[in-house]
């Protein structure tokens, strides 16, 4: 007789989410890593003039802060939704 094992106990559902949102967090806060050191390397290589500029404006901090946030939301995005398609849910299923 075999048994479907869809079916989680509580225990081993709670730990199954933890462990979800500790992969989701992790692969987020990678791809937000990766962001910001792109924007950082665009900064440092003046790529387009980008560190000229920033070097002579009155602030630089802002406008650092608006090229850098977006990039490394879109990279946590980015990161974040390739490991959610390639998550194992059949293996996991089938132990």
């Amino acid at each position: 007789m075999t048994t479907d094992r869809d079916e989680l106990t509580p225990e081993e559902a709670r730990r199954d989410h933890w462990e979800m949102l500790r992969f989701l967090a992790v692969n987020a806060l990678f791809g937000a890593g990766l962001g910001i050191a792109v924007a950082v390397v665009l900064m440092w290589l003046d790529i387009g003039g980008l560190g000229t500029h920033l070097g002579r404006a009155r602030n630089p901090i802002l406008p650092t802060l608006m090229i850098a946030v977006p990039l490394g939301l879109t990279f946590a995005a980015a990161v974040t939704a390739s490991a959610i398609m390639l998550m194992p849910y059949k293996k996991k299923k089938q132990r």
